[in-house]
């Protein structure tokens, strides 16, 4: 198929040079997205319908794949009845396909058929991989009822493989329940509550995959983005979508989308909590419009020998009613002379004249109408007004008149004044601030679909900030409650979804723990109760129990030698620790010869240890990790609730195993399960 389009001519095929440019990009973008993945089989499933499928389906399936898959000639079974399930769609020389995409309502199956309800299906077959060489598979007679349901072994292999290098797709191992959400429609937004290794992340990306397919077309024009919380987090996420055939997704961190000003400043968290407060909209908002000022003068244009009086009060109707209209502040100020223009026009026709809109556009570039609309609306610069916010006391009382409280004023005033734009401080949540009031003045673009992971640790404002970005598109929201661990993290998914501007959006609770072993998930569940008592615990449904080890320690030497011991196995190692212990580990390891990686590089075969400061470790995931002195990983945090799920996060990395050191006493909350025993 490569080869296909790597030989095409367009020589001969395009118009002009403009043309002829578009077309070799998409011809390039075709190119990579057909490149082959060393490791990742073409296919990875089959299923064997009863009857050939509906209309519905082989019309769904045509998008990706045109008609049914191989099989030709084999079993007995008719062409129309036998599909082979994979990653993309892929057909022979003669375009009849032989793999059909994973998205296509014919292969829904294969993720949500059961012996209670086989959707149709006699076989469903799971191909076994390793290092991209098939080397088993298993079937399931679904409607057979002499077949007794069974758990998937292959499954169970693959969600238990060794982890090393960044994150994978899921399209061989989606469970019914994921798949549920990852084909809900476009239209609605979808947000999903899910504990460690219940696979949220990737159910996002894989609606993502999903929503480009069924709605190709729409998303190609709107744009779709992916939102997470920090640059480690990105590069270990960013192969899932390629590997999917997906190339033109964005993906961005908050910080990205508002990053009108360089960020050089920080905020103390009682700042920053007021700053991130939804009610700071309503301050800028007023701060604002506060720039229009009613007209007391009239305004006089001279055309010719004839003079033409826009008198004050019509002009305080124009402006009261672009006020009442709620358009951005900018749009108004566009279309007040404009405004101002066609007064005088009437005024013209009423006198016999004839005007036309040449006539009504030179009246609006006039010097008085431009004067009286600099005087009546002037321009706003959205960082110059946060700038005066912060700095002037007088300003922001006047603009958080029953809004915020004196102490809160006070509480976000700079202590220093500032000479200008470029030389402020600015903080991540002045940033914000800036991006609410450039909205204000201006609209900011809206994608079609946003996804938004790590939800939970997002302020109103910055929630305010995504939603911005699709008002007239959709979202998937992910989160868990549980990991929250800023001062202004989530308290409902009701409240989040509030203030990103999609109310009528629905919660999914995944509670299914695909990645963290029985044993550490247990462990790591006696911090609900402390964290997030309403949420419902993950249940693991690994086989493996997997490796879990509490010990006491002298020094740091033992902790390098908990670190050796799990390099003897396969996979990649995380070393978790406290902000502040990271410098004293670092130099523990370099002492003892063992090489490691920061957070976000790729690990290899020669280099699987990666040393994680506790504050990057949410999203990402190791085979084995090594978690050291968890109460100072609770003591690095503001307050006792937000070190703790700081502490449930860095629990909760593990995908095989997990060793907790610890001189220090542990955390009274680990010490002691919820029925008050001692582990």
């Amino acid at each position: 198929m490569r080869e296909d389009v790597e030989s095409l001519d367009i020589s001969d095929v395009t118009a002009n040079w403009v043309n002829a440019e578009v077309l070799a990009r998409q011809i390039d973008e075709r190119i990579k997205a057909l490149a082959d993945l060393s490791d990742t089989p073409l296919f990875f499933g089959r299923l064997d319908y009863l009857h050939a499928p509906g209309a519905d389906q082989a019309e769904g399936a045509s998008k990706g794949a045109a008609r049914s898959a191989s099989g030709k000639g084999g079993g007995g079974h008719r062409e129309e009845e036998r599909f082979y399930i994979g990653r993309r769609h892929v057909h022979d020389a003669d375009g009849d396909p032989m793999v059909i995409d994973w998205r296509a309502p014919v292969s829904q199956p294969f993720y949500r058929a059961s012996k209670n309800d086989p959707m149709d299906i006699a076989l469903r077959r799971r191909f076994g991989y390793t290092g991209g060489d098939l080397t088993a598979y298993e079937d399931e007679h679904l409607s057979d009822p002499a077949e007794a349901a069974t758990t998937s072994k292959l499954l169970q292999q693959e969600i238990e493989r060794p982890r090393v290098g960044p994150m994978r797709d899921i399209v061989a191992t989606i469970q019914p329940e994921q798949d549920e959400i990852v084909r809900s429609g476009l239209s609605g937004t979808v947000c999903v509550q899910g504990g460690p290794g219940t696979g949220k992340t990737a159910v996002g990306l894989h609606r993502v995959a999903y929503l480009l397919y069924a709605h190709r077309e729409r998303l190609a024009r709107t744009g779709t983005l992916v939102i997470g919380p920090n640059r480690s987090f990105l590069h270990y996420i960013e192969q899932v979508l390629p590997a999917l055939g997906e190339l033109t997704v964005r993906q961005a961190t908050v910080d990205d989308l508002v990053a009108h000003v360089e960020i050089r400043g920080t905020d103390d968290a009682a700042a920053a909590i007021v700053k991130g407060d939804a009610r700071m909209a309503e301050v800028l908002r007023r701060a604002v419009y506060s720039h229009v000022t009613m007209p007391s003068e009239p305004v006089v244009v001279v055309r010719g020998s004839r003079r033409w009086r826009v008198p004050a009060y019509e002009l305080e109707d124009i402006v009261r009613e672009l006020l009442d209209r709620g358009i951005r502040y900018g749009a108004a100020r566009e279309a007040l002379p404009q405004r101002i223009a066609h007064a005088v026009l009437v005024q013209m026709e009423r006198s016999g004249e004839a005007p036309d809109d040449r006539v009504q556009d030179a009246v609006a570039r006039n010097a008085a109408v431009k004067a009286a609309v600099k005087a009546i609306w002037p321009p706003v610069d959205p960082a110059k007004l946060v700038l005066r916010l912060l700095t002037d006391a007088d300003f922001l009382a006047e603009h958080a008149d029953g809004i915020l409280n004196d102490e809160e004023q006070k509480t976000i005033l700079w202590a220093r004044p500032v000479r200008s734009v470029q030389s402020a401080k600015w903080s991540a949540a002045d940033a914000v601030l800036i991006d609410e009031a450039t909205d204000l003045v201006e609209r900011t673009h809206s994608l079609g679909h946003v996804v938004l992971d790590e939800a939970q640790d997002l302020s109103p404002m910055q929630y305010r900030a995504v939603g911005r970005r699709c008002t007239t598109g959709s979202a998937t929201v992910l989160g868990d409650l549980a990991q929250g661990t800023t001062p202004w993290a989530t308290r409902t998914w009701e409240e989040a979804l509030a203030h990103l501007g999609k109310p009528d959006g629905g919660v999914e609770e995944l509670t299914a723990g695909f990645r963290v072993p029985t044993d550490v998930i247990t462990y790591a569940s006696r911090l609900l109760p402390y964290i997030a008592p309403g949420l419902t615990p993950v249940a693991s449904v690994r086989e493996n129990p997997g490796f879990f080890e509490v010990r006491t320690i002298a020094d740091d030497a033992e902790v390098v030698g908990a670190c050796e011991e799990l390099l003897r196995n396969e996979g990649s190692i995380g070393l978790i620790a406290a902000d502040a212990r990271v410098p004293a580990l670092a130099e523990a390891l370099t002492v003892a010869g063992l090489t490691y990686l920061d957070p976000g590089e790729e690990t290899t075969r020669e280099t699987r240890l990666t040393l994680v400061p506790a504050s990057l470790a949410k999203g990402l995931e190791y085979d084995y990790v090594v978690l050291d002195e968890p109460q100072a990983v609770v003591d690095g945090e503001p307050d006792e609730r937000t070190g703790l799920r700081r502490l449930y996060v860095a629990l909760t990395r593990a995908v095989s195993g997990l060793i907790v050191t610890h001189a220090a006493p542990l955390p009274p909350q680990l010490a002691q399960d919820t029925a008050g025993q001692t582990p």
